[in-house]
């Protein structure tokens, strides 16, 4: 027994020292660049995010620089339609990720449509405003913003401006070049936001206009009228298909008893018909 525990007391002595020689040479200067490395991590982390924020500064003032005629008659037509201050709009556009889309929209036979949202954007806040449940507390707030229309969802107002040709855009044509209008769609009532816009602004606009280009006669051409009556009855059915929508059409209910408890004969049929 005490030869046996020898061997292996002296086995176990010898695996100490290797354990621990191979602990001090590799596992312990393993371990200490992994905290060296999460420190250097954090310095690098804070460093990226520096050097972000000073190449949006840059990035910023940059597109600062370019604003001229043509950008401040968008701003001022968005300041007035959503109330904001031109100043504010300014900060937005510049900011966007999509200010590139404005270049394209003023360019010869650019962009044919230019749209802005303005509607609640949840916004995700620090892990100190975590609900109790641990869900993360997102607070909506207003923005506005440059979008294509087609990725996110439209449940406020968006401010259109529309080219009336290919002409490039500059800061002498831009008024008579470019038209302006907002679409209300505030808590997702896109039908009843577009029923409005048609019967509010376009139709009356279309109704009282004169000059129809080539066509001479104007509001008195079969064409046209042909094309106002047309307007007139898709605004018909829109606001029908709202109604129809939103539960507003009630049908009376009829006690048809009297009526048909009477009928004997088919010359009883004929009269009730």
């Amino acid at each position: 027994t005490e030869s046996k525990y020898g061997r292996h007391g002296g086995s176990l002595k010898t695996r100490s020292s290797e354990l621990g020689s191979a602990f001090t040479g590799s596992s312990l200067t393993a371990v200490l660049p992994a905290s060296s490395t999460v420190t250097k991590s954090k310095v690098l982390s804070s460093e990226s995010r520096k050097e972000q924020a000073k190449q949006d500064k840059e990035t910023k003032e940059e597109r600062r620089a370019q604003i001229d005629g043509r950008h401040r008659y968008l701003i001022s037509r968005l300041a007035d339609g959503i109330d904001l201050s031109e100043q504010q709009v300014e900060e937005t556009i510049i900011s966007d990720d999509k200010f590139r889309l404005i270049e394209q929209f003023f360019a010869p036979s650019g962009l044919k449509k230019l749209l802005f949202f303005y509607q609640d954007i949840s916004q995700q806040k620090s892990d100190a405003s975590l609900m109790p449940d641990g869900s993360a507390n997102n607070l909506p707030q207003k923005k506005l913003f440059l979008t294509m229309g087609s990725t996110e969802d439209f449940t406020g107002i968006c401010a259109f401006f529309l080219r009336t040709s290919d002409e490039v855009i500059t800061a002498s044509n831009v008024s008579q070049e470019v038209n302006f209008g907002m679409f209300d769609c505030t808590n997702g009532n896109i039908l009843q936001g577009l029923e409005f816009f048609l019967s509010q602004i376009m139709i009356p606009a279309l109704k009282s206009h004169q000059n129809w280009g080539a066509v001479k006669e104007g509001l008195k051409n079969s064409q046209i009228q042909e094309f106002l009556y047309a307007v007139d009855k898709f605004m018909g059915t829109l606001s029908s298909s709202r109604q129809n929508i939103e539960d507003k059409i009630q049908l009376t209910k009829v006690d048809i008893d009297v009526y048909v408890r009477n009928l004997q004969n088919p010359s009883d049929y004929i009269t009730a018909g």
